[in-house]
């Protein structure tokens, strides 16, 4: 088999790099791990910069005008005129940015894993029969999240790795929740996302060489946090997964990486659905037009470096990630820096 791209990785990104090429005519192929598409941890907040008017109403769960933020000296209510995040469940969404790359035009293989790239081709296999088939590209997108073969496949290591924990525990809440308090999350945060009958709970951590708090001290914390806010955890199953945010290119020759795997993740939030499609349908404007203009990707790669200096210097030192929290949620209360501007979907 042939494909003139060939996109490994079914999430936002992946999928929104395959409706693109299909509106215009070029059928691409997606080859996805896993059965059903867009399981994947992640709190399901969206922000209304990124991506609420791009998903239908029926999709959102839950929207929210209002923030809550907390920090060791204060409580804020960060409040706009329209909501500023709403909350998805990530397999919905899935099944349709599916649909709507299936309609466009573009071909799926789901329960299929690339077991090896050379050259132009791939080898892939059914995860049940262990079935292998060689198929060739003129293209290859690499959407195959943090632990990306394709990243691998170009030798680029992956050296900042944040790591985020999630409880899908039930509930019906009404109240979106940040907690910026280093004694439980060190330079990172802890959120209360209220969904339909279910709330989300979990904490990110940005995993720098120099932040001292491990993946296992993280969750402890996380579950201490979560018990002084009237959560009991203990019994509960936990979600973990790591989030790239080690960006060193996106262009290779004929052989792409958008979203988490070519480190395009917020380093200070864990933002990833966002970048995962813009830099998706960036990709494959650039692929239908090698002149297109790569204007909004070195916004968003901008914004990313801001995001991972920011990372490293909270993490640098606790004195400064207490004080840097505080300023930011002051500058939130006073409106000199907006909520909706800060893009923090995770």
């Amino acid at each position: 088999m042939h494909f003139h791209t060939i996109i490994v990785g079914a999430g936002p990104g992946g999928l929104a790099c395959a409706r693109i090429l299909a509106e215009q005519g070029i059928q691409p192929l997606v080859i996805e791990r896993h059965e059903t598409i867009g399981t994947k941890v992640c709190a399901g907040g969206i922000t209304l910069g990124g991506l609420i008017d791009r998903v239908p109403r029926d999709l959102v769960e839950k929207s929210f005008p209002v923030q809550h933020i907390t920090t060791h000296l204060q409580r804020a209510c960060i409040e706009e005129p329209v909501p500023i995040i709403a909350t998805v469940n990530r397999v919905k969404l899935g099944a349709h940015m599916a649909h709507q790359a299936l309609a466009a035009g573009a071909r799926i293989m789901s329960g299929w894993q690339v077991k090896a790239i050379g050259g132009q081709r791939v080898i892939v296999e059914q995860k049940e029969s262990r079935k292998q088939v060689e198929i060739t590209f003129d293209w290859l997108v690499g959407a195959d999240g943090s632990s990306s073969l394709v990243r691998r496949k170009l030798g680029l290591a992956n050296n900042r790795m944040g790591i985020g924990i999630n409880y899908q525990i039930n509930g019906d809440l009404n109240k979106m929740e940040w907690h910026l308090n280093n004694q439980f999350f060190s330079n990172g945060y802890g959120w209360i996302f209220p969904h339909g009958e279910t709330v989300s709970i979990g904490a990110y951590l940005p995993k720098a060489t120099k932040t001292v708090m491990s993946a296992q001290a993280l969750k402890k914390g996380l579950v201490s946090w979560a018990r002084i806010q009237g959560f009991s955890l203990e019994r509960e199953q936990a979600r973990a997964e790591y989030i790239n945010y080690d960006y060193q290119g996106w262009k290779f020759g004929r052989i792409f990486l958008i979203g988490d795997a070519a480190g395009l993740a917020s380093g200070l939030t864990g933002e990833g659905i966002y970048p995962a499609i813009i830099s998706g349908e960036e990709t494959a404007r650039v692929i239908i037009d090698p002149d297109h203009s790569p204007a909004i990707m070195e916004g968003l790669i901008r914004k990313h470096g801001l995001h991972r200096r920011m990372a490293d210097w909270t993490g640098s030192s606790p004195a400064f990630n207490f004080l840097a929290g505080e300023l930011v949620t002051i500058g939130l209360r006073c409106g000199i820096l907006k909520f909706s501007k800060l893009e923090m979907a995770i």
